[in-house]
């Protein structure tokens, strides 16, 4: 297991060969296998195989063409649509569902279990990459894949056999001294390790084609809503979508 997680990387360029359905059902029971908050289970995820609506989410999530050439892409979604129509059967209210704490447990709970299918994907011998920008447009992946009032797409996940010819490798991490802190919080002995990474994911760009440090590529990624792909408006389309946040 802890080779499976320091082994891990993200993998854009996939190799010809499917992913079962064998392999789907797995993916899907050891993502059902992660905590969850109070069992409450808020999410759902959508398995898209047909290449022209891969094509049309690769569109969506900023053009990124190896949403659409990888065999299997994953759509998970944070789903408060099943407790509000459990509720409505019920003839019961679901106040606390509007509130900010019960959108950030679909989040955190959908993430974990995500996060718990690519490490078995992993022990399938199967690469995968998070794909954030299905948030850049949520309103139309929503449309696109017909989701239910309160659930909004968390994430993409591409899944699929590594190509043995992409150039990648693992991506050096900031060190364990940067974000392990004992008893108490201590920032000054914890940015200290900065420079340090810098330089070393400075070379770790450079092997690959790719200019910059981290904290050039921090500080240009939220320097303002310029550079969130339109993400800046999360709340208000959230809030169009069923999940008002308050």
């Amino acid at each position: 297991m802890l080779a499976l997680q320091l082994g891990r990387r993200s993998v854009r360029k996939f190799g010809p060969r499917t992913v079962t359905d064998d392999e789907l059902t797995a993916l899907v029971a050891a993502a059902q296998s992660a905590p969850t908050s109070s069992n409450l289970q808020p999410w759902s995820v959508i398995a898209v195989r047909d290449p022209a609506r891969k094509a049309r989410l690769a569109a969506l999530a900023g053009d990124q063409a190896f949403v659409a050439q990888a065999p299997l892409f994953l759509v998970w979604v944070a789903d408060l649509g099943r407790a509000r129509r459990l509720a409505r059967r019920a003839g019961a209210q679901l106040d606390a569902a509007d509130y900010l704490e019960t959108t950030l447990i679909g989040f955190v709970d959908t993430a974990l279990a995500a996060q718990n299918a690519v490490l078995a994907a992993s022990s399938l011998g199967l690469g995968s990459v998070f794909v954030g920008a299905v948030r850049n447009r949520p309103a139309e992946v929503a449309a696109e894949l017909g989701l239910p009032p309160h659930a909004v797409a968390a994430f993409g996940l591409a899944v699929g056999e590594p190509d043995p010819s992409e150039q990648a490798g693992v991506k050096p991490r900031l060190p364990q001294a940067a974000v392990l802190h004992h008893e108490t919080y201590d920032a000054d002995a914890a940015d200290a390790h900065v420079a340090t990474y810098d330089q070393r994911l400075s070379a770790y760009n450079g092997r690959f084609g790719l200019p910059g440090d981290w904290s050039g590529r921090v500080l240009a990624r939220l320097r303002g809503p310029e550079a969130m792909a339109g993400r800046h408006r999360l709340r208000e389309i959230l809030d169009k979508l069923g999940l008002p946040s308050r």
